[in-house]
């Protein structure tokens, strides 16, 4: 393998795919401290912002899905596609990347169909249940493709598959040693229940309406609240900042301590809060979201509820949440059950297993 190798990473759009990818850069940073590193996102997206934070150059496709609500945005799909096709040609062209890897998110296609044209080794990340249309496309043509989940074969080639799981915080891995820690983090009551409601970095406005409407409820449950509520709805949400039992943020920068000090978890169904949570390993009640692509939340959810892991609650279903979550809250037993069975499809290692695929590229 000659000295300096050049890597280049597409994925973004949400976090997601965006926090899996710059976990993969910095395990190959461990390994390969000389390489240099190229990010493509699409442009006005998280990436663009979240991806330099973390030390890294991004370059920006002008890209986005297709619309199911906004049709007529669809209009401009086709010029956008042939323009990020021609700048991601560019990008290869200019950087010469040894392997591409992708992680979703709408800039993965136009670079990964071009690294591909060019004979580069590329590398899929498929972190869902059900992979999305540009992932079904680009994995007939990928060298390998890493996956969370089993039963993938019905959408890609058996040979190219490996399960790795999904890459999550290294930190998390000794959250249950800082329970004290976080309690104290985020001013908590020690002998109090402590519910941590998780909707996303933007943020999801049905369970954000849920936990307003239950307020109360929770209050008479003598159960303290810390909710993440979104960069989208903190402006009208962080009023219930002056209640004693709540707390209200945008965004949480110490996810682990968290993690740590929740008894009880409400939180969306994508693919990174999946893998998160089966580490942390707590009881958990899933709410997906019903608009994404190939309903891929509830997909997500669905596999780990078969499991007995966690709690599946539709958004049509959010009148009997009271009914649900005080049920879990006063079965003990019910919850070191869900604990014990999300903690065992745990998948720790990805982030390794995963840089040891892009390696065996590497060296071919």
């Amino acid at each position: 393998m000659k000295q300096s190798i050049n890597i280049l990473i597409s994925g973004g759009g949400t976090g997601g795919h965006i926090y899996p990818a710059i976990a993969i850069a910095n395990e190959l940073k461990l390994r390969f401290p000389d390489a240099n590193f190229l990010f493509v996102g699409a442009k006005d997206k998280m990436e663009m912002e979240k991806v330099p934070q973390a030390g890294y150059e991004i370059k920006g496709l002008w890209i986005s899905g297709i619309q199911r609500k906004a049709i007529i945005d669809n209009f401009s799909f086709p010029f956008k596609m042939i323009n990020s096709l021609s700048k991601a040609a560019k990008i290869i062209r200019q950087f010469k990347p040894d392997v591409a890897i992708g992680t979703g998110g709408f800039a993965s296609g136009p670079t990964l169909i071009m690294a591909n044209r060019k004979g580069i080794p590329t590398l899929i990340q498929e972190q869902n249940s059900y992979p999305g249309i540009t992932n079904k496309l680009l994995g007939k043509r990928a060298h390998k493709i890493c996956v969370a989940y089993d039963h993938l074969e019905r959408f890609f080639p058996a040979n190219k598959i490996v399960k790795t799981g999904n890459p999550v915080r290294q930190d998390l891995l000794s959250i249950h040693s800082k329970t004290e820690e976080g309690k104290l983090f985020f001013d908590l009551g020690r002998d109090t229940k402590t519910l941590l409601i998780l909707g996303g970095s933007l943020g999801a406005k049905a369970i954000n309406q849920l936990i307003e409407k239950n307020l109360e409820f929770f209050k008479k449950q003598d159960v303290q609240i810390i909710w993440q509520c979104g960069k989208s709805y903190y402006q009208e949400y962080k009023k219930y900042n002056d209640l004693e039992h709540v707390q209200v943020h945008e965004f949480l920068n110490r996810m682990d301590l968290a993690y740590a000090a929740a008894d009880i978890i409400v939180s969306r169904s994508g693919a990174s809060s999946v893998s998160e949570l089966c580490i942390v390993g707590k009881p958990v009640i899933f709410i997906p979201s019903p608009n994404v692509a190939e309903d891929h939340q509830t997909k997500n959810a669905k596999a780990i509820a078969d499991q007995h892991g966690a709690l599946l609650l539709k958004e049509s279903e959010l009148g009997t949440f009271p009914i649900v979550f005080e049920t879990l809250l006063k079965d003990k037993g019910k919850q070191e059950h869900l604990s014990e069975n999300i903690h065992e499809l745990a998948l720790p290692g990805a982030t390794t297993d995963i840089v040891n695929e892009i390696e065996k590229l590497l060296k071919n």
